[in-house]
């Protein structure tokens, strides 16, 4: 019979106890207690803690802040104007299509309803649409021939996060970028999610998945109301002293049970999970506080406004997150606004309305702080949208199918290129003909930024040696970078 002490376990203890430390911490030790891989072409030590760790070269890219697009913005109507699609309005398209909706399915082409006028000093075109975007976009690479070659909003989203189309389980960017780089805050996790109040993308919680990965790489969801995070904070009765006071004796558990059992290295980063749960109550609680930024910066973002100020709410809190040290974060939309199948007119005009100007607030922003030569911003979603109308039987109705084949994004800061479009589809935005980019292709870039080499980014799993773009091909697109 196993002789154990009045209050139980250990881990009985800690289940017990209702500190605050809470789900956070818990992930964080379990993750510690079973990480094991040891990526060799990193030439790490063994570690089951997310402190910073070197790069393979110099990097540009410290941190990055994805303004993910879900549901796929119609890049003919915002990034990439066809003069040849508005000349030809109502005519039948003479090449295939491949639709999502064939029920609903046209080939008669549609014109896009919003001008296009050519901004800043590098002159690239954008629509009325995107009118804060236009002031920022000298600071853009635009790039308007990306392919991910399938139609639908998983398939595409899975590559994009995920490295393989449709296949889930895997780690999303944000994992592999902290496990190859750890985090240079010791007081917020390193991947951080910011939810949007109308609930979960797309896909849920697959969009920020640790996969085969332990799960101190997971996102961290912050949430849009309180509690922001989840048994962050302790109950009243246990907080202050009381709560200090049992960290420091379950710390004495643990130094006695490793005294003991010395090959249990684990335990010391079981320790520090601890304090970094009890770090956060602090940490968290001063990034969050946007009552410390100034009215002007409220105005930048769109907070003053109501159809900004949610948007731009969670702009600020990504800035002021990577201002602290968090390596990755994201943002997303409930469900997937940009999927404009029906009324194209009026939903694109009020998806922009909202996000238009938070997201060129924060690129503005980083660059008067001087963050945005350390700081990749990236704006886009999975798919874009076809050049032909989807029928409802009414003009005002007339939507657009979903496209893979060639679409927009644009990426900034963090060593990119300012300034510039990049590839392009043909004259009616159908395909990407020219310079053409996968999501692979922007994985292995943005690792690049990050002074990694995303084929030696490697984690051991199943057998083999994982790396991001399961070894499917893969470029840095070096034309991109500074």
């Amino acid at each position: 019979m196993t002789d154990h002490p009045p209050f139980g376990t250990r881990r009985q203890f800690i289940q017990n106890t209702g500190m605050g430390v809470g789900a956070l911490a818990l992930n964080w030790m379990l993750a510690q207690e079973t990480a094991q891989a040891i990526p060799p072409a990193l030439k790490l030590k063994p570690h089951n803690d997310l402190q910073p760790r070197a790069p393979h070269f110099a990097p540009s890219a410290k941190a990055m802040i994805s303004l993910f697009q879900h549901g796929g913005p119609s890049h003919m109507d915002l990034t990439d104007p066809k003069p040849e699609l508005s000349k030809y309005d109502g005519t039948e398209y003479s090449g295939d299509i491949q639709f999502s909706f064939v029920n609903e399915a046209s080939k008669k082409l549609l014109g896009s309803p919003f001008k296009f006028q050519s901004h800043g000093e590098c002159g690239t075109e954008l629509s009325e649409l995107l009118p804060h975007t236009a002031k920022v976009v000298d600071n853009l690479c635009l790039i308007r021939s990306m392919h991910t070659g399938a139609n639908g909003h998983e398939v595409s989203i899975r590559y994009f996060h995920g490295g393989i189309p449709a296949v889930v389980g895997r780690p999303t960017f944000g994992s592999w970028v902290t496990y190859a780089l750890g985090s240079e805050s010791q007081d917020l996790p390193a991947f951080m999610v910011l939810a949007d109040p109308g609930g979960h993308p797309v896909d849920g919680a697959t969009n920020w998945s640790n996969g085969f990965m332990p799960s101190m790489f997971q996102g961290t969801v912050l949430r849009p109301k309180e509690p922001r995070i989840f048994n962050l904070q302790p109950p009243k009765h246990l907080s202050g002293a009381y709560q200090r006071q049992n960290l420091d004796f379950l710390q004495n558990l643990n130094r006695q049970h490793l005294s003991s059992h010395p090959g249990e290295a684990d335990l010391e980063a079981r320790i520090a999970s601890y304090e970094l749960a009890a770090r956060m109550q602090t940490a968290a609680s001063d990034a969050l506080d946007i009552s410390q930024e100034t009215a002007a910066t409220h105005s930048m973002y769109g907070l003053d406004n109501p159809e900004t100020r949610e948007y731009g709410t969670r702009c600020l809190l990504a800035r002021r997150l990577v201002e602290r040290g968090v390596r990755f974060v994201q943002l997303f939309h409930s469900g997937q606004p940009w999927d404009n199948h029906s009324s194209i007119k009026t939903g694109l005009a009020s998806i922009c309305r909202k996000t238009d100007q938070p997201a060129a607030a924060l690129v503005a922003d980083l660059r008067q702080r001087g963050m945005l030569d350390t700081t990749l911003v990236h704006w886009g979603g999975e798919i874009g949208r076809l050049p032909v109308t989807q029928d409802h039987g009414a003009a005002e109705k007339a939507g657009r199918d979903h496209n893979g084949q060639g679409f927009s994004i644009w990426m900034a800061g963090g060593g990119i290129r300012g300034g510039m479009t990049f590839g392009k589809t043909d004259d009616f935005g159908h395909h990407a003909i020219e310079n053409v980019v996968t999501p692979n292709d922007f994985q292995a870039t943005v690792m690049h930024l990050f002074g990694l080499n995303h084929e030696d980014v490697v984690y051991q799993h199943g057998n083999q040696q994982q790396i991001i773009t399961a070894n499917r091909p893969a470029r840095v697109v070096k034309e991109l970078i500074m």
